[in-house]
């Protein structure tokens, strides 16, 4: 059984100070999942109703996410979009959303950057990640929209070019932030971004959720759900 009693109790403790009684509380656990439904429920208790089935990479190809798409046509992709919104001094933006000056706090490894070339906007969940935790069965539109996912902003980040190719497409199993006081946020947002999504984990990627968010607060979580 999945459920670890003393998780279990510390989650119920902390929804029932958290949410007010008369409110409609869905947890990550809700059977009948419908897009833009926003889930409460906490770290503990998201991580449990993980569903566990083994990944199969088998036909990825990073162009089945089509990525750093201009949606709103502003002369700004979505790589842009997210390296504007998350700058500690915004940079002027020229002509086809070129960037100069700036300055960014990269969290995965407490580096500050004054260059947005020294900078890679991260898929937190990467695509690979995604293709093989349930993605592979979605439609073009489906995965495009994942790749682009600025309605959660815990799904890109802008990070250190070095520490995202170091990371590449592990998941938390083989990978976490250098940063070690960023490691809670990080196991967090991975939980909340597979919870949006309907991502799976495989079993080694569970035992470490576990193991590693045993670490840390069991606060809330709050995700709209994206399908």
């Amino acid at each position: 059984m999945r459920l670890r009693t003393a998780l279990a109790a510390a989650a119920a403790a902390t929804l029932l100070l958290t949410v007010p009684a008369h409110a409609t509380t869905h947890t990550a656990a809700t059977a009948h999942r419908a897009a833009g439904e926003s889930v409460t429920t906490t770290l503990y208790e998201a991580i449990d109703a993980l569903t566990v089935v083994d990944e199969d990479r088998t036909g990825y190809v990073r162009t089945a996410f089509r990525h750093w798409i201009d949606a709103d046509k502003d002369g700004c992709d979505t790589r842009k979009e997210v390296l504007i919104a998350e700058a500690v001094e915004a940079p002027a933006v020229g002509a086809k959303c070129a960037l100069a000056g700036g300055e960014w706090f990269s969290p995965y490894d407490d580096l500050v950057l004054q260059d947005a070339k020294l900078l890679d906007v991260d898929h937190l969940v990467p695509l690979a990640e995604a293709w093989d935790s349930g993605a592979s069965n979605w439609s073009a539109r489906e995965r495009e929209a994942y790749a682009n996912d600025l309605d959660e902003p815990r799904a890109l980040i802008a990070v250190s070019a070095r520490s995202n190719r170091s990371k590449a497409d592990k998941d938390v199993t083989d990978w976490l932030p250098p940063a070690t006081a960023y490691r809670c946020t990080y196991l967090a947002d991975w939980t909340a971004i597979k919870t949006r999504w309907g991502l799976t984990v495989d079993q080694a990627e569970a035992d470490s959720l576990y193991r590693l968010a045993a670490d840390c607060p069991n606060e809330p979580l709050t995700v709209i759900l994206a399908r």
